[in-house]
């Protein structure tokens, strides 16, 4: 069965019913989207502040492959087994966008016998929150436009107009367009372009917000142009954008609640994107979810290099979060993957180049525990092609660095197949509380932060950028030196090239262009050919996608 299949085969609790039985939610709080989806009150949430909190677990994984590792099915799988071991357990993730649904990645609801429901409302549109992104920083992208048609009295530089548009799909034609001809009726010509909808700063502060009011206080921060003659920056509450930006959202900030296929509740809410923003579901979300189970599961975007520092570094830091234990999804071609097995050669076995690609994962586990102060416990994912011998080696070689290694099979056997990662799990919780820290301090100037996540995370040997990128930094640490560092880079590798496999040192990480997301409260450094609207690949999953006869969705993954 596929795993749309298997969702739709499914009988969900009607979710008003699971809300008051696992979360003692009473009816009037959360307003239904149908049977199976509800958002939650921001009175209800701002009403659990007295509560205590439970315990956060991260799940973050080694290097991200082609192939795929299972992150967020682990992350399902693992909250279901919680939930079977008596724990009271929630999850929360990341909304799905429609590019990557519709493009190459597919959907993010899990998958095999470890997702959550209902699948296809979920990977598609959901309770519009990301429509609502979209609308907010579109509005904002055309009162930019009409503040430039009527007399433009800020005296906006065509030129320096940092505020693209943005679009929920995968489309590299939009990347760089012209705007405005057609004659004077329709404003001033000038060059623009197109962000995926989950690029957009208004996601991250979406994500980062405590409520309604900080939620206005942030898109009023954000700056959208500077002026011509000054070079001064110039805010979205100079055009008196926020309020009505504000409104927009207001229902989007409100977290979403569903539930897995083994009735677990879980929040999926917000999305922001992994590689040039803190790639993690809402700080609302994470927070609630805290003050309503004893074990709440969640995971951040891509590898620990990415992923994990940036929830440590940004969210954590910003939100006031702390990890109780990291969680690293691990999977045997994977490692085979870097140890420099081709994807064709993944499937047949090759203890050798299984060892050689230990390296990779060695470091994600010394990152989390010598750098940031976590247990970890490492979750071997099982696909099928994997040999003992693989497995074994890979359990002997984690267990020599001290750190508990579990294969785990959720995707065929649900929350059943993950029980022994959850005991594993809280063990490690209950044996090592570990000594949680950020990486750098507040008071660290950005080069300095910037340095420190290259050189000790990403193992380089220093960071190199060019006079215009040292002075927009040397800019931005006079007025916001303690807002933390989002390195923008790609996922697939330690460095900044795609290809360099496994865990290089001594290379350099070249910071092309620095950008000031002062309403998310962090500045985005940019390496290499990071691209902020992707394209569509030769091949896309919308050509799978179809309606049968029945009316029924099939082909989506």
């Amino acid at each position: 069965m596929t795993d749309l299949e298997i969702a739709s085969a499914t009988t969900m609790q009607p979710i008003m019913d699971l809300a008051a039985e696992r979360l003692d939610i009473a009816p009037e709080h959360l307003d239904p989207y149908g049977h199976y989806k509800a958002k939650l009150s921001l009175d209800y949430i701002a009403g659990l502040d007295d509560r205590p909190d439970g315990r956060l677990i991260l799940v973050t994984a080694m290097s991200p492959t082609p192939a795929g590792e299972g992150k967020t099915t682990t992350t399902v799988g693992l909250g279901d087994a919680l939930s079977r071991l008596g724990k009271r357990t929630m999850i929360c993730l990341r909304e799905p966008a429609l590019g990557p649904c519709f493009g190459m990645k597919g959907g993010a609801a899990g998958g095999g016998r470890a997702q959550v429901v209902p699948m296809h409302d979920i990977n598609l549109h959901f309770t519009g929150d990301m429509h609502a992104v979209a609308s907010a920083h579109n509005l904002l992208a055309a009162l930019i436009d009409n503040h430039i048609h009527f007399d433009n009295p800020y005296r906006l530089d065509l030129r320096r107009i940092n505020w693209s548009r943005v679009i929920d799909c995968n489309d590299r034609i939009l990347r760089e367009v012209v705007v405005g001809l057609g004659g004077t009726g329709n404003g001033f010509p000038r060059e623009d372009g197109f962000d995926i909808v989950v690029a957009s700063e208004v996601m991250a502060v979406l994500c980062l917000a405590n409520n309604l009011h900080d939620l206005r206080r942030r898109l009023g921060d954000m700056v959208v142009a500077r002026k011509r003659l000054t070079n001064e920056p110039v805010l979205a509450s100079d055009l008196r954008a926020h309020g009505s930006m504000t409104v927009l959202l207001r229902e989007a900030l409100r977290p979403n609640l569903v539930q897995t296929l083994e009735r677990t509740p879980a929040f999926i809410h917000g999305g922001p994107f992994a590689n040039i923003a803190h790639g993690c579901n809402s700080a609302v979300a994470t927070k609630t979810a805290l003050k309503l189970a004893d074990y709440v599961v969640t995971e951040a975007g891509f590898g620990a290099d990415l992923g994990a520092e940036k929830f440590i570094d940004i969210k954590c830091r910003i939100a006031g979060l702390r990890p109780a234990a990291a969680v690293v999804v691990a999977t045997v071609r994977a490692l085979k993957y870097h140890g420099g097995v081709d994807r064709a050669g993944l499937r047949a076995e090759n203890v050798g180049a299984v060892e050689k690609g230990l390296r990779n994962l060695r470091r994600h586990i010394g990152n989390l525990r010598n750098h940031f102060g976590l247990s970890v416990v490492v979750a071997l994912n099982h696909f099928e092609g994997d040999t003992q011998a693989e497995l074994d080696l890979v359990s002997a070689k984690v267990a020599e660095l001290g750190v508990p290694c579990v294969v785990a099979r959720h995707w065929a056997e649900g929350g059943a197949g993950a029980e022994d990662l959850a005991r594993e799990v809280l063990a490690a919780i209950d044996r090592d509380p570990g000594e949680f820290r950020f990486l750098y301090a507040d008071t660290t100037s950005l080069w300095d932060k910037l340095t420190a996540v290259a050189t000790r995370i990403y193992g380089c040997s220093e960071v190199i950028a060019d006079t215009k990128v040292r002075s927009a930094i040397a800019e931005f640490s006079e007025s916001h030196g303690h807002f933390p560092v989002c390195v923008a880079k790609t996922q697939y590798s330690f460095s900044s090239d795609p290809e360099l496999r496994g865990a290089p040192t001594g290379h350099v990480l070249p910071i092309r262009e620095v950008r000031l997301s002062r309403g998310a409260g962090f500045m985005v450094a940019y390496c290499g050919n990071m691209l902020t609207m992707p394209g569509l690949p030769r091949n896309p999953a919308a050509e799978q996608i179809d309606i049968d006869e029945a009316g029924n969705i099939v082909g989506l993954a």
